[in-house]
Parts: structure tokens; C-alpha cells; sequence
């Protein structure tokens, strides 16, 4: 008896071996310490004060661990829904961190959790099926560029921006202007020194000694004299659990905004997490990552946080640390409750360049340069669809990137039926002076066609797309001395009515030619199909035979060829 597959909570512990959990801890430990600034400035965009992004980071990342299949996607809060939220916020003229923005963000989360749960029972995590590798690479590249761009303004001493790729280049002149160098410095420094250590000695984690040595920097030395941007306070304390306020909020700008959040979620965390398994050799189930979507959201909305979604640069931070298992996210999440106990003395000496330099480090690795190299040297229009789909998000927003992307798999789609429409697999066969057998004459140059018969083998559906090959080839290939037509089915599977009516008018007019048509090795499926369609004066004339030597022997044509010359395939023996 087949044993069960496990499908529990925590599944990626199942047979979690003991050798994994250094890595797992450490990477954890990294996740945790990257979370604090990336949260409490993602915060902001939302609308929240920064410590409630700590608190996004604390149960939501463990209730996505607890479903999850993906081993090691991480979840917390991130850019493109705080962004979404924000821009929600400023439509409605709610200030940014006040009574009124507290009260209605963690309603969004509320109806996004709803959302995707929806999504769950709808099973829409079908849609990753019709994204194609180029239009997934692509993607995730537009949104690894996209949040580089935000992030380096913090670099040059100034703040975060949103928007598409114009507004935010924008910002980066902008901040430019007025760039404070030694902001500039610290983590320009930080940057250089994680990217050498990265070529050099990849396993040292560079990142946490390169925290607190601009911790170390930041008590030694006036960095806020000097403009350098340090977190903010944050007081001790873990987040209280109420339910949103439902009474007090716009439920329908609510319900409308969040059912675009839920779609970016979903779309964002599925596309990344299928990307990470398809690198690191495991499957997933797409519809019980938007359960675990939900979930997330739901912890999220009960702890007065924001949306949240699957994090791009802290995954791709957790895959170069060697994390094997959503352990990582479980130590990620303790890890939190003791800083948020413990610790918050400790954030405000962290400076902010310095942890984007982290960020930063982490993203080189989202942007798929080789991919897109590959493409080039591969297949060109393979490359243009990568690009295509990175523009997309680039310049119209991860909501239209996902639109462009699912039309672009399609379009993919497209082509390639009209490409294999217009080139179906097919051949004539002949003979080899000198020596048995049938040949196709594509493969076996010395092959030379039958005098009194054309053999024409296609290996395709016959459908209204192709069936005009089929006709102009057969109808290209008759001489004066043609006295039939002999058409090898074995890689014919269906028929539809076009092909079925033009196959009819194609043997009419061989028959008032004098040429007879005939069928061979045809499948009982395609028999029937062909029946159906009114074609059955072709058996009702015995022209549907088993082989091509019986059809030759039908035809009055003379020929040496033994009975087994064919193999089943057709191809020369």
C-alpha cells in the first residue's frame, strides 16, 4: 500500500536532518537582521509607524512557515503592498501615521488575507502555469530593479521614493543634489566590502559583521551631526492582538484597494517562490502558497500591521546562506521577539546606509543578468519577452507587469502554434537504389521518390491551420506517371471538420486525375474521428489499408519491398 504523502503544517520539517540546522539558525539570525530596517521603512510607505513593520515581521512569517511547502521563500512586510497601501492612504487624505491611517491599514490587511483566501478556493494559482521562463525572469528582474531604485536614495543621505521607474530615477536626481557624503560613504564602503567577501569568501557572514561595525562607528562617532540617518526609537514590547476596526473604516475603498493587493501578493510570491524551487530542485504547490498567503495577512491584520507579501531580496539573502527549511523563518521570528524584548535599545545605533548597503547586496542577485544573457545567445525573441516583462514592471507597475506577463506567455503561445502551423514534421518516402526498404527521404539523402507513387508521411494533428500544407504538398509532388497517393497516418492523432472537408475535395479531384488515395497505419481514434466527419467512402472502398506495401500492392505498383522494410515509426531500417 502507497504510503500518504505528508501534507501537515510545517511541512518542509518533515525528515529535517540535524546537519541543517546551522545554517538554517544563522540564515535566520541574517533574515532577522535585515527585517529591521527593510520592515520599519516599508512601514512608513504603508502609513504605520515604524516599529509595526517589526511587528509584520513577527507573526505573519511564522503562520506562513507553519503552511508553506516552499523550503525557503520568506514572508514579511515588503515593498509593492506597503507601496499600494500608502498610495491608497494618500487618495483618500489620510496622513501618513495618524489615528486614522492606523485604524484603516490593518483593515486592508484583513481584506487581503480574505482575498487570497478566495483566490484559494478558486484555485487561481493556476494561472503560474501559463508563465514561461523568459516572462518569469523578467519579471522578477523588473521588481529586483525596482526596488533597488528605492532604496538607493538612502544611500545618498535621503529617503525611500515609490512609483514606477521614472518617478524613482527622478528621486535619485533629486536626492542627488543635496547628497550627503558621508552617508554616501558608510555605505558605499559597506556595499564594496559584502561584494568582495561574496567573490571571496562566500560563506563568512559579512552582512551581520558589517551591521555592527556601522552600530560600532555609530556610537563612536556623531554620525546624526553629521546628517547620517540612524532607526528610529523603538519601545519595548511585543504587539497586542485585536481585531481591525470594520466599524470605522471605508469598506469600500477597503475592499476595492485590497483586491489589488491581494492580486500583486499573489502573483509577486508565487512567481518568486516557483522561481527559487525550480533553481533549488523542489516542487510546490502554487494553491497552498496562497492559502499561506492568506494566513500571513490574516496574522498581519490581528497585530495591527500591514499587508504583507513574499520578500524577493530577503529570500534571495536566505538561498546564499544556505537555508534548506522554513526553520529559518521560525529562528527569523524568535529572533524578532527577543529584539522586540531585549534589543530595541540597539536599533537606534544601526545607520541606515549601512543596512540598505545589506539590502542592496542581497537584490544583485534577484536581477537575472545570466538569464537574460542565455536568452540572447539562445533564442532573440525569447530575450525581447524578458524584457518586455521587466519594462513592464519597470514602467507600468507590478499589477500591469503581471497583465503584460500573463499576455505575453500567451502570445508565446501563440507563436508557437503558428510556428509548428506552418512547419509540421513531415516528409516524403522513397526508395534506395540498390537496396531495401522505405526511406524518409529527408534523412536519407540517396533516397529517390517512387515513380508511380507518392509516399507522404505526416506527422502531425491535420487541423485548418495545416491542412493547406498537407494539400500543396501532395498536390506539388504528382507527375504524368502518378497512379496514386499513399499517405502514412502513424503520426496523424486527430482530425478536425476544415481538414476532414479539404481531405474529401483533395481525393475527388486525385480521382478524376485517374490517382488513387490511400490511408495507412491509422489509429482507431483517428478512424473513428474521420468516420464521423462523413469520410467513409474511404474505407467503404478499402482504400485505408494496415501498411505501405499493402498499398503499393493495391496500386498495381511494382516493388521488391518485404513486408517488415518499415519499422512502426516509419523511419528507414
Amino acid at each position: 500500500m502507497k504510503k500518504k504523502a505528508y501534507n501537515g503544517l510545517f511541512y518542509t520539517l518533515k525528515g529535517y536532518s540535524l546537519s541543517w540546522l546551522p545554517k538554517d539558525i544563522f540564515s535566520g539570525i541574517i533574515i532577522a537582521a535585515v527585517s529591521i530596517p527593510i520592515s520599519m521603512g516599508y512601514a512608513e510607505v504603508s502609513g504605520l509607524p515604524p516599529v509595526y513593520g517589526l511587528y509584520g515581521s513577527l507573526l505573519p512569517i511564522l503562520f506562513y512557515a507553519a503552511v508553506t511547502k516552499s523550503r525557503q521563500f520568506i514572508f514579511g512586510v515588503d515593498a509593492t503592498p506597503a507601496a499600494l497601501t500608502g498610495a491608497t492612504l494618500a487618495s483618500m487624505g489620510i496622513a501618513s501615521g495618524s489615528p486614522e491611517a492606523m485604524a484603516f491599514v490593518p483593515v486592508m490587511a484583513l481584506f487581503t488575507g480574505l482575498w487570497l483566501w478566495f483566490f484559494y478556493f478558486l484555485r487561481a494559482g493556476k494561472i503560474v502555469d501559463f508563465i514561461s521562463t523568459p516572462v518569469m525572469g523578467g519579471f522578477i528582474s523588473g521588481i529586483g530593479i525596482e526596488i533597488i531604485l528605492m532604496q538607493i536614495p538612502k544611500l545618498l543621505g535621503g529617503k525611500p521614493a515609490t512609483g514606477e521607474a521614472p518617478e524613482l530615477f527622478l528621486h535619485i536626481l533629486e536626492t542627488a543634489k543635496e547628497i550627503n557624503w558621508v552617508s554616501f560613504a558608510l555605505g558605499g564602503i559597506s556595499f564594496v566590502i559584502i561584494m568582495a567577501a561574496m567573490k571571496l569568501i562566500s560563506k563568512f557572514p559579512m552582512p551581520i559583521v558589517v551591521m555592527l561595525l556601522g552600530a560600532a562607528v555609530s556610537a563612536f562617532l556623531p554620525l546624526e551631526e553629521w546628517g547620517v540617518a540612524l532607526l528610529a526609537h523603538v519601545d519595548p514590547g511585543l504587539p497586542a492582538l485585536h481585531l481591525p476596526d470594520l466599524f470605522h473604516a471605508d469598506l469600500s475603498h477597503a475592499l476595492g484597494r485590497s483586491l489589488m493587493v491581494a492580486a500583486v501578493v499573489m502573483a509577486e510570491t508565487l512567481l518568486a517562490s516557483s522561481d527559487f524551487a525550480l533553481k533549488n530542485g523542489y516542487k510546490l504547490d502554487d494553491n497552498r502558497e496562497i492559502l499561506a498567503c492568506s494566513i500571513g495577512n490574516l496574522a498581519s491584520a490581528f497585530t495591527g500591521s500591514c499587508p504583507v507579501n513574499g520578500s524577493i531580496s530577503r529570500t534571495s539573502m536566505n538561498d546564499q546562506y544556505g537555508g534548506r527549511t522554513q526553520a529559518v523563518s521560525i529562528t527569523a521570528s524568535a529572533a524578532m521577539v527577543l529584539l522586540l524584548l531585549f534589543g530595541t535599545g540597539f536599533i537606534e545605533y544601526l545607520p541606515v546606509p549601512v543596512l540598505t548597503a545589506i539590502v542592496l547586496s542581497a537584490l544583485t542577485k534577484v536581477v537575472e543578468v545570466h538569464l537574460a544573457v542565455r536568452l540572447w545567445k539562445v533564442r532573440k525573441r525569447d530575450f525581447f519577452i524578458f524584457i518586455a516583462a521587466m519594462l513592464g514592471v519597470l514602467f507600468m507597475g507590478t499589477i500591469y507587469g503581471v497583465v503584460i506577463g500573463v499576455m505575453l506567455s500567451f502570445i508565446t503561445v501563440i507563436l508557437e502554434f503558428v510556428v509548428e502551423a506552418s512547419d509540421p514534421p513531415r516528409t516524403f518516402l522513397g526508395h534506395v537504389p540498390g537496396r531495401q526498404g522505405i526511406y524518409s527521404m529527408r534523412r536519407e539523402k540517396e533516397a529517390v521518390p517512387f515513380e508511380e507513387a507518392v509516399l507522404y508521411r505526416f506527422s502531425e494533428r491535420l487541423f485548418f491551420a495545416n491542412v493547406k500544407i498537407f494539400q500543396q504538398d501532395i498536390e506539388n509532388s504528382l507527375t504524368e506517371k502518378t497512379k496514386a497517393v499513399i499517405v502514412d497516418a502513424t503520426g496523424i492523432n486527430s482530425v478536425d471538420i476544415t481538414a476532414a472537408d479539404r481531405i474529401e475535395l483533395l481525393v475527388a479531384n486525385l480521382e478524376k486525375s485517374g490517382i488513387a488515395f490511400y490511408l495507412v497505419e491509422t489509429k482507431e481514434e483517428l478512424d473513428e474521428e474521420m468516420k464521423l466527419m462523413g469520410i467513409r467512402r474511404l474505407w467503404e472502398s478499402g482504400r485505408v489499408l494496415p501498411t505501405l506495401e499493402d498499398a503499393l500492392e493495391a496500386a498495381g505498383i511494382r516493388t521488391d519491398i518485404p513486408s517488415d522494410a518499415c519499422n512502426p515509426d516509419g523511419e528507414e531500417v
